[in-house]
């Protein structure tokens, strides 16, 4: 038996404005919801291996980094990229040289903020043997400035001295930890 079109039509139309009529009755927290989800499928990443880095500054190498593994984020809310050590950092003075050297076991480069988070057996070294031991360090690409609210160690050739939160210039020449410990040997 062959049905009529007026036959077919309506049950068509009811079920479209079903479904129209379902979709724009959704509440606001559904509504949110649902474009959080469609955000979060908007993320781009992007893994390497044997990672190494060179990040430019007014038109010259102004940081290097190595690690065994990479991965970046990307989204319009952030972008990161997170590398698994060991990794190493070279950071370079106007000349060119190497002024500071780190290692940590792993770190994170916040784009945004253009800063590199270091963790884990963070050891920093710089041209003139200051070395800086921690947990956590932040080295900010715009203040040139490295910081950690954790505990650190700075050793010198003349003196140590230990304290809980840092702020300081890459190069350890001027620096100020706010809960300060240990000795100073004075002639």
């Amino acid at each position: 038996m062959i049905k009529h079109p007026l036959q077919i039509i309506p049950p068509l139309l009811l079920l479209s404005l079903l479904l129209s009529g379902a979709c724009s009755n959704l509440s606001d927290y559904d509504s949110e919801q649902v474009q959080s989800t469609l955000n979060d499928s908007l993320i781009t990443t992007t893994e390497s291996w044997d990672v190494r880095m060179t990040l430019m500054q007014q038109e010259r190498a102004r940081i290097y980094i190595e690690g065994n593994y990479a991965i970046s984020y990307q989204s319009k809310e952030r972008a990161e990229t997170h590398i698994d050590g060991p990794v190493y950092v070279q950071l370079f003075d106007t000349t060119g040289a190497v002024e500071t050297e780190a290692w940590s076991r792993r770190a994170i480069y916040l784009e945004q903020q253009s800063e590199f988070e270091l963790y884990d057996s963070v050891r920093v070294l710089t041209n003139t043997d200051r070395e800086l031991y921690s947990d956590y360090l932040v080295w900010s690409q715009k203040t040139d400035r490295i910081t950690s609210p954790r505990f650190v160690t700075i050793i010198t050739p003349s003196d140590s001295i230990s304290g809980r939160g840092f702020d300081g210039l890459t190069d350890l020449s001027e620096y100020v930890i706010e809960e300060p410990r240990g000795r100073r040997i004075i002639d």
